[in-house]
């Protein structure tokens, strides 16, 4: 976790950088927010930009923005006086932390943003046999394929290669190539030069600079357009890149992972991956069995949840029961050990009693958790006929709430609740809608430009504390 300090390092300002520092982050001060836009754009990473409030936020964020950096900003001020904060957050910062700072919020704000606190724990035999296959290829310099399912854990495990490899002292960047648009990919990727484009004032270092030396995370590489992908292609095959508007070759050393949800083969045989790409990128496939298929890791998972959540939120950590236990092992965690994750967040949340109970597994509703997909394949005709016997009942309501609407309205009120259910995350809604995301991205555009309120991405764990 790499935080940017923006302001003078004293007083409560320099006892949040304390805080954030015994957290494990890695944390650099500069003083003003012309000088934080020139250390990012010069390669000096951040995850976070932690910014005194007398700044001019709103400024420092659109300078970011016009060079292509987006780094999510979180306000800091001594003031007490609610209009500050509800200005720093108009302004464009994801929250407002008062100083001087509770070490908890601290805690809860680096978490939000960073997955570093994200421990390999595999007990169950099917993880535990590719855990040693990647402590095998590890101290290579091969590239790795991680393909899972969303939320299995591909950017854990990538981290994990890292950390074994002999690559371990230096950066390991990842970019998340579904999050960030077409236009703004390749700057993210391979950096600018000064003049490439409007705003661009000045040469910025891309990724694969500032991974130099280190690992380079490609999350999601699927959704990368094909133009890049010829692009990557080069940069893997010659161990050089271009900049965006640059006239020479830069060369980089680092080691590509990379991560998909998809069938990869699947993508190349239909032309939407780049064949040469898929074979220089998969070396070495590691598959990330689904939370279903790996029992053995439930619970000891839930058990690393409930502690991390309890110290966030700076209650006791307090046992799972056995009823609990049994539920978290029937359910059908679609959503794998990102669904684990937050529903043991919500349950450290609802737990009244000294354990953890059955009834405080709940859904995002509050609803009681069901078994999910069962083991038996008895068991699983149930849903199934359950479904059926309400079937018609459901179409006919369907039907009444559909009648006299356009496709375009339906579809669009569909996209929204489910994005809004994402909390606005456009990956997870993509998925869910069976779309891509460079799809989903061009409705909502669409939406926007109509003058459709767009959810937009959130932080829902900061909320909880602020």
């Amino acid at each position: 976790m790499r935080v940017m300090i923006v302001g003078t390092m004293s007083g409560q300002l320099a006892l949040a950088t304390k805080m954030a520092m015994e957290r494990g982050a890695k944390v650099i001060q500069v003083d003003t927010i012309d000088q934080a836009t020139h250390a990012l754009r010069s390669g000096r990473g951040a995850d976070l930009l932690m910014v005194d409030v007398a700044h001019d936020i709103a400024r420092l964020i659109a300078n970011n923005e016009a060079e292509r950096i987006i780094v999510p900003v979180v306000a800091c001020g001594v003031s007490t006086d609610p209009r500050t904060a509800a200005m720093a957050i108009r302004n464009g910062a994801r929250e407002f932390i008062p100083l001087p700072p509770d070490p908890e919020l601290i805690a809860a704000v680096l978490a939000a943003v960073s997955d570093d606190d994200r421990p390999m724990i595999a007990r169950d035999p099917a993880m535990t046999a590719v855990i040693r296959l990647a402590e095998t290829i590890a101290p290579s310099d091969a590239s790795v394929m991680i393909t899972g399912e969303s939320g299995a854990g591909k950017e854990v495990m990538a981290r994990f290669l890292h950390q074994k490899s002999r690559r371990a002292d230096k950066p390991f960047i990842s970019v998340n190539c579904a999050a960030i648009p077409d236009n703004l990919l390749e700057s993210e990727l391979f950096g600018h030069e000064k003049g490439a484009f409007t705003g661009a004032i000045a040469r910025r270092i891309g990724k694969f600079e500032e991974a130099d030396g280190g690992t380079l995370l490609l999350d999601e590489i699927s959704e990368m357009d094909l133009r890049l992908q010829a692009k990557l292609l080069r940069a893997i095959q010659e161990r050089v890149i271009d900049r965006v508007g640059g006239s020479k070759p830069v060369p980089v050393n680092i080691r590509i992972l990379a991560t998909s949800n998809r069938d990869l083969s699947t993508e190349v045989k239909e032309g939407r991956f780049r064949e040469d790409l898929y074979y220089r990128l998969n070396v070495v496939n590691l598959p990330l069995p689904p939370l279903r298929e790996r029992p053995g890791d439930l619970v000891p998972l839930a058990e690393f949840f409930v502690r991390k959540y309890a110290a966030a939120n700076g209650v006791s950590a307090k046992p799972i029961s056995h009823g609990a236990q049994s539920a978290i092992r029937q359910a059908w965690w679609k959503g794998n050990v990102r669904e684990l994750e937050n529903t043991m967040h919500r349950a450290v949340l609802l737990a009244a009693g000294p354990a953890i109970e059955s009834a405080d597994i709940r859904l995002p509703d509050g609803s009681a958790m069901g078994a999910g997909a069962p083991a038996t394949a008895s068991a699983i005709v149930s849903p199934a006929a359950e479904m059926a016997r309400h079937a018609s009942v459901m179409a006919e309501s369907v039907s009444r709430s559909l009648v006299g609407r356009t496709i375009e309205a339906v579809e669009q009120e569909m996209i929204l609740e489910t994005l809004k259910h994402c909390l606005g995350n456009r990956t997870h809604a993509a998925q869910i809608l069976g779309i891509s995301i460079r799809t989903l991205r061009n409705k909502l555009n669409a939406y926007t430009a109509a003058g459709v309120d767009v959810p937009t991405p959130g932080m829902p764990e900061l909320r909880a504390f602020g």
